[in-house]
């Protein structure tokens, strides 16, 4: 342990998690003004997915998403809690194949509006701000493609003695 605690300074990623977050929460109070219950943003990809390709294993899914397996999974398990998807045993005991379930099924339209309004609304407010946040995004991108985010941490790494 150091004298002093690295995480009383400013967390560069707060802001960040916080808009996201606030993004989502608004998305969801969409949702609930609609009487859509139990919808949480993250479930709008993989519904409209499922939606236009037919059942899919939870790898071929995340595949699909470009999402990891983990991620996806426990989207997965939370969307079964909700009822939005079924599963049934896939092609081999180690995979599941995922599906909307009639609940799931009967949201698409309205996840495929909303989807495409908040694209819309991303695009609004791109043009709003001097610094669009697809653009950062993309810059962003684009340095840690010259130099990964493990090669930037380990050139600031001290490590302590040991």
């Amino acid at each position: 342990m150091t004298n002093s605690d690295p995480t009383a300074l400013p967390d560069p990623w707060h802001s960040l998690h916080e808009l996201l977050a606030a993004m989502d929460a608004e998305i969801e109070q969409v949702y609930a003004e609609r009487d859509i219950e139990g919808v949480r943003p993250r479930f709008a990809y993989p519904l409209i997915r499922l939606a236009h390709t037919g059942p899919l294993t939870i790898h071929e899914l995340a595949k699909s998403l470009d999402r990891s397996h983990s991620a996806i999974s426990q989207t997965i398990n939370a969307m079964l809690k909700e009822d939005l998807v079924t599963s049934e045993p896939g092609p081999d005991a180690r995979t599941r194949r995922i599906d909307l379930s009639e609940r799931g099924r009967s949201l698409v339209p309205f996840l495929e509006a909303e989807w495409r309004a908040t694209h819309a609304t991303v695009a609004e407010l791109d043009s709003e701000i001097p610094n669009a946040m697809t653009a950062v995004v993309a810059e962003v991108r684009r340095a840690l493609e010259r130099r990964s985010m493990r090669q930037r941490i380990l050139h600031h790494l001290v490590e302590p003695p040991r």
